[in-house]
């Protein structure tokens, strides 16, 4: 290969054309700098075949589906169970078979940058998807659990077509006709699951941030309103606004006060 500059290498390196076979000709190239980029390399390679595999491992589940005859399969998850404010929100995807999607795994691992671009890639690429809200006044009437499923319920009714099995985060529908499993950690096992996790959090947080805008002393933007220390002193300073679960304990003990 015809001896490049260090630049020429780098720029090569940054936008992804530096193949293979190029970086074991450079190996010979004791340029300090030449072989610092190969180290980069390397260990750039070493994350996307470590993600490669745990995206296939992530697909198992999927993949047993598909091995017994089910067409469309359903990842489950939802989002906001535990805030003081705000709505649960739970989300419902179907992938294509065969869809890559490494780097996907429990939003709440993700980076905001990260779960918004697998948000636009995975509504783009899904065969159906669906979302389902429970606000705050229902979840006083029906408790957070009834809630949560009345979420996930709404979001599988979106789906058509209609899945033939359910991937489900930790919990079963009874209420729902549909062939199912709960798995355990599933937003971090299974692909669909994490998929869903994604669509769930991206909405609500974007639902939270809009709240914000008429609240911003409860700091939304930042806390989703989970109770962080902020939350609670305001609650104290300010008392409840519209959004607050008036059945959970930390904002319960502050009505009245």
């Amino acid at each position: 290969m015809q001896k490049r500059t260090i630049t020429e290498i780098r720029q090569l390196f940054q936008s992804g054309e530096l193949s293979e076979e190029m970086v074991q000709e450079l190996k010979t190239d004791e340029r300090k700098g030449v072989q610092q980029i190969i180290r980069s390399y390397e260990k750039q390679r070493l994350k996307e075949l470590e993600m490669e595999q745990r995206f296939l491992e992530m697909t198992s589940f999927e993949r047993k589906a598909a091995a017994k005859g089910c067409r469309y399969v359903a990842g489950v998850d939802e989002v906001g169970r535990g805030p003081l404010a705000g709505p649960v929100v739970a989300a419902a995807v179907i992938l294509p078979f065969g869809l890559r999607l490494a780097g996907l795994r429990d939003s709440k691992q993700l980076k905001e940058e990260e779960r918004e671009y697998f948000y636009n890639l995975i509504r783009d690429q899904a065969i159906a998807y669906g979302i389902g809200i429970v606000h705050n006044d229902v979840i006083d009437k029906i408790n957070i659990l009834e809630a949560t499923k009345l979420a996930m319920e709404k979001a599988i009714s979106e789906l058509k077509p209609e899945p033939d099995h359910l991937l489900i985060d930790a919990m079963t529908l009874p209420s729902v006709p549909i062939s199912q499993e709960a798995i355990i950690k599933g937003d971090d096992r299974s692909v669909s699951i994490a998929a869903a996790s994604v669509l769930a959090k991206v909405t609500r947080d974007r639902w939270m941030k809009k709240i914000h805008k008429d609240y911003p002393q409860y700091d939304f933007v930042k806390n989703m309103g989970y109770g962080t220390k902020t939350h609670l002193e305001m609650l104290e300073q300010y008392g409840l606004t519209p959004y607050h679960r008036k059945s959970f304990a930390p904002v319960k003990e502050r009505i009245g006060r």
